[in-house]
């Protein structure tokens, strides 16, 4: 069985994290992580060219199979909430138009597959993909938080695009945050 790479991106407009681990059966393996950033002092087009076009590049240098990105939650600012969905639109136009699928995921799924927990803090998260990746130290934030994306869509999350668990969830639902049976009542 031939390997799936999955490139996990946590957009934003200052610094976008990626993630790439390697899916082979049950197996994960790391292969990179790191950052894009833009210049603060740069037009909004520009630092939107950047994003898109360093995901390109990084797509043309690793070719990825499939692709994870973090949705936006809504902030107290509406202003930087505007700014980062731009972010994720740039990212998202840039995996799409290297022909990737791309399934996306909330914070809370991301932390349930990862850690078990849809509430856990930034720092269990990071202490998770270093165990599970078995990285000698926690990558930064916001690779880590991609490569926290990733992991989850390799863990058979179905995000709201289509995962690699889309088979397993067959028959299944989500309601009020909780996975239940076609037909049952939810509790």
């Amino acid at each position: 069985m031939k390997p799936i790479r999955i490139l996990g991106v946590d957009p934003g407009l200052r610094s976008t994290g990626f993630g790439l681990v390697e899916k082979s059966g049950k197996n994960l393996a790391y292969v990179m992580s790191g950052r894009i950033t833009t210049d603060p002092k740069a037009s909004l087009p520009e630092r939107l060219g950047t994003l898109h076009s360093g995901l390109r590049e990084l797509i043309a240098q690793t070719r990825p199979d499939q692709a994870a990105v973090e949705i936006v939650f809504v902030n107290v600012n509406p202003k930087s909430t505007l700014l980062l969905g731009q972010a994720r639109g740039a990212a998202i136009s840039a995996l799409v138009s290297e022909g990737l699928e791309v399934s996306e995921y909330t914070a809370l799924q991301i932390k349930q597959a990862v850690v078990g927990n849809g509430h856990a803090d930034k720092t269990q998260v990071q202490h998770m993909i270093r165990r599970l990746l078995s990285l000698p130290e926690a990558p930064g934030a916001d690779a880590s938080d991609a490569l926290a994306c990733a992991i989850a869509h390799a863990h058979g999350g179905q995000g709201l695009g289509v995962g690699l668990g889309a088979f397993a969830m067959k028959g299944f639902r989500m309601r009020n945050g909780r996975l239940i049976q076609e037909g049952a009542k939810a509790r």
